[in-house]
């Protein structure tokens, strides 16, 4: 059992959402009494967007010909 390259850039860009809206609201709010909060959060999320896009799909990929705690079921019910 394996996740076609299709389901692991689904997950991939799912994920991605996900985690940068929390970036941009961390960054607002780590940044949140400079005048340019936004600015500054959106080059944060913007750049940990594509840096962690890149990065998770190898690390799914990875983890897609590790069969280490898959369960298979052979039932043919």
């Amino acid at each position: 059992m394996k996740d076609s390259q299709f389901r692991t850039i689904t997950k991939t860009i799912s994920w991605r959402v996900a985690a940068t809206i929390t970036t941009f609201l961390i960054a607002w709010f780590v940044f949140r009494e400079d005048p340019e909060v936004f600015e500054k959060a959106s080059l944060t999320a913007a750049v940990e967007v594509f840096s962690k896009l890149a990065l998770y799909y190898l690390h799914e990929r990875i983890w897609t010909n590790i069969n280490w705690g898959r369960i298979y079921n052979d039932n043919k019910d």
